[in-house]
């Protein structure tokens, strides 16, 4: 499955703290989109869907749906800082290309 390095945990958690304290954990997901084709998306959630997998990133719990558990599996998310600003990194194996902002790809 997915995995989170301990900066895009940090990060992850810093911003879900200044959320309104209902979040239980971080959905990601793979969605239609992006000018690569599929797009990632991230977002908070107060619960798991009955058919999500949650996984354990270092005590985060990440909420994936079955059909993007098949795109993010080996997927490695960072959360960098460069000069054109932060954001989430996905390092992706599976992915056949992606576009020049690295938030879409294709498989």
């Amino acid at each position: 499955m997915l995995a989170m390095t301990p900066n895009a945990v940090l990060a992850a958690r810093s911003a879900m703290a200044d959320g309104e304290g209902t979040e239980a954990g971080l959905r990601v997901a793979v969605q239609s989109g992006g000018c690569a084709g599929l797009r990632y998306a991230m977002g908070f959630e107060p619960a798991p869907q009955d058919d999500d997998t949650v996984v354990d990133c270092q005590g985060l719990k990440v909420f994936v749906d079955p059909a993007s558990a098949l795109l993010l599996d080996g997927v490695t998310i960072d959360f960098v800082t460069r000069l054109e600003g932060a954001g989430f990194t996905f390092d992706n194996p599976k992915a056949q290309g992606k576009c020049g902002c690295g938030k879409s790809f294709a498989c």
